[in-house]
């Protein structure tokens, strides 16, 4: 069975943020975070929809991009307002949710982990 991949790129232009991409749909759907993923439960990240990429992108690096994490991901519970997904990553898993704020999103770390 194939896993969607995911990928977290560390991007230094035009600031530096982190561009976190989930296979879906043949593309890749992406959200630019600008202080990264959420280490603590009670700190949400801002997390910015940007245009879908193509599926090339899971391994695109350059002098301005590289690749900080990569590997499947798994959704839990979907609706018009929120993602719920593990991220399977190359150092382990980690759950969370994208929660649809009307204009941006933001990414929340669970405090129920795998």
């Amino acid at each position: 069975m194939d896993r969607p991949a995911f990928v977290l790129h560390d991007h230094r232009r035009p600031r530096p943020h982190f561009d976190l991409r989930l296979e879906e749909g043949g593309v890749l759907r992406s959200w630019a975070v600008p202080r990264g993923l959420p280490d603590d439960p009670r700190r949400n990240r801002l997390a910015v929809s940007v245009p879908d990429h193509d599926l090339d992108h899971l391994g695109y690096t350059d002098e301005d991009k590289t690749i900080a994490d990569t590997g499947w991901w798994e959704e839990h519970d979907r609706d018009e307002r929120r993602i719920v997904f593990t991220l399977h990553g190359r150092t382990g898993s980690r759950r969370y949710a994208l929660i649809h704020t009307g204009e941006d999103w933001l990414l929340h770390l669970t405090k129920d982990q795998p």
